[in-house]
């Protein structure tokens, strides 16, 4: 209802939008096909996504060390793509043993991790909350990096135990210095990468604000992402990766050149991103259930509308919720329902027939802030909640429209 007693427009009253996935799902199978592509596994609890996108990757490597091979091993003939496709794999294997890397460490600090996708060059770990000091973030961030290292380490030493003209001992040669270039890539100091993330952790730790260190690194991000899509093709043409120098405007050239755009695309969108998700949770405070609750009047169920409705204006309240003979809470009222009423005909219509039963998870802490709050109601989906003090006595209503509002203003108010 708005300040005048009158209810709202119910077209207004939307859910509002929590900065994480509010689709409820039954736990799918491995194999099975969800949004986040398909589901592989649930090590440590996580479930492990392969995007369709990794399939496109995993046929571009099959497809350049299978050519490599036919130099190298030209006596495999067409089974040298058999060789790559399981190279590709134990590629994205390492690529898996990084991401856990970070979930493990994310959990031992008592942070959820939602899943892990293996997606278009590489993966990605998604942790739904902020870490509490640098010295976490810190680690959070490095540990992806070390155990890249420490599996180059483990390639290497296998590397002398093979011989190096045979397919064990190019698969291994091949797997150690891919983790070393996945190793040296994250470290690079720029969000969204691992070393954009310890940069992070050591600018908010000097200056005591995560914002701060946040917009740093975002920044320093999208340096790189220029400097990959100006300088990789560069290096390539003057031949300081130590390849031949093609041709400008041969095959190669483009195919460098399309490689950088992909490249710094992926690393200045990641930049923005974490820039605006840092945005969002520096104003999630804001959001307090006790400031955007409505004042609400008790009324019996067979209180008829009309009466209900004066009793509001007369009590200056926004909200009506339903109680039983000895004033415990039942229901609330729904304003979409109340709406849809003529005035002529509330003096007849009972408030108990318009109003939807407290279910688990519709009484809110009045005390409920934050992303705190938007969890709780992500968790229990509805347009109205009752709100309570700490002592179970009613304090109001909570509105979804009033939270969706409030998490607009907060996000569209100037930095």
């Amino acid at each position: 209802m708005d300040e005048s007693g009158k209810p709202q427009d119910p077209e207004k009253s939307v859910q509002p939008q929590p900065p994480k996935d509010t689709e409820q799902h039954r736990t799918p199978e491995p194999g099975a096909r969800k949004g986040g592509g398909i589901l592989m596994g649930r090590p440590f609890g996580v479930p492990v996504y392969v995007a369709p996108s990794w399939f496109l990757v995993a046929a571009l490597i099959t497809w350049v060390f299978g050519g490599q091979l036919e130099r190298i091993l030209p006596e495999l003939g067409s089974a040298r793509y058999l060789v790559s496709l399981f190279f590709a794999v134990a590629f994205y294997a390492s690529v898996l043993v990084h991401e856990l890397a970070h979930t493990v460490a994310a959990l031992r600090f008592k942070l959820p991790v939602r899943r892990i996708q293996l997606q278009f060059f590489g993966g990605v770990s998604e942790i739904e909350k902020e870490t509490e000091t640098p010295g976490r973030e810190f680690v959070l961030a490095v540990v992806g990096p070390l155990l890249s290292l420490a599996l180059a380490g483990v390639f290497y030493a296998g590397m002398q135990v093979v011989e190096p003209d045979t397919v064990p001992g190019v698969l291994v040669a091949g797997l150690m210095i891919s983790n070393l270039i996945v190793a040296a890539f994250n470290l690079l100091p720029g969000l969204p990468l691992d070393g954009g993330r310890m940069l992070r952790a050591v600018v908010w730790k000097i200056s005591g604000r995560p914002m701060t260190g946040t917009v740093a690194a975002a920044w320093v991000g999208r340096a790189l992402a220029v400097t990959v899509l100006i300088g990789l093709p560069l290096l390539t043409h003057t031949g300081a990766l130590g390849n031949a120098r093609p041709e400008i405007g041969g095959a190669d050239s483009l195919t460098d050149a399309l490689l950088a755009a992909i490249l710094a695309a992926i690393i200045w969108t990641g930049a923005g991103n974490s820039l605006r998700m840092a945005r969002l949770r520096e104003r999630l405070p804001d959001l307090r259930a006790r400031i955007l609750t409505r004042r609400a009047v008790p009324v019996e169920t067979d209180t008829p509308l009309s009466e209900a409705l004066r009793r509001a204006n007369d009590a200056g309240a926004r909200a009506l919720v339903v109680v039983d003979r000895q004033g415990e809470p039942t229901a609330v009222v729904r304003e979409a329902a109340i709406v849809g009423i003529p005035d002529h005909r509330r003096p007849w219509v009972p408030v108990g027939t318009l109003a939807q039963d407290l279910k688990d998870g519709m009484r809110v802490s009045a005390e409920l802030a934050g992303e705190d709050l938007l969890e709780y109601l992500r968790a229990t989906p509805a347009t109205e909640y009752l709100v309570v003090e700490e002592t179970g006595e009613i304090y109001g209503v909570l509105s979804t429209a009033d939270v969706e509002r409030a998490f607009v203003s907060a996000m569209a108010r100037p930095a």
